[in-house]
């Protein structure tokens, strides 16, 4: 398992909008959730391998609070 990439909301969010040029719309945050809440996901499974539980729902928390607009 590998250390979090992202040690806070503000670090992740700039990764996500400013490194990455993806717009953090409160729908991509929806689907982003609905996906990392799914377990059958390939993605999920990947990413909760590689990082493990804790860090899955720390980032299922971030989009979350990019959902409501913060």
């Amino acid at each position: 398992m590998q250390d979090a990439p992202y040690q806070n909301y503000h670090e992740w969010r700039h990764a996500l909008t400013e490194l990455g040029g993806i717009p953090l719309t409160s729908e991509f945050a929806r689907e982003r959730i609905e996906a990392l809440q799914n377990p059958g996901d390939p993605y999920t499974v990947e990413f909760q391998k590689q990082y493990g539980d804790t860090y899955l729902q720390q980032v299922i928390r971030w989009f979350e609070q990019a959902e409501k607009g913060y």
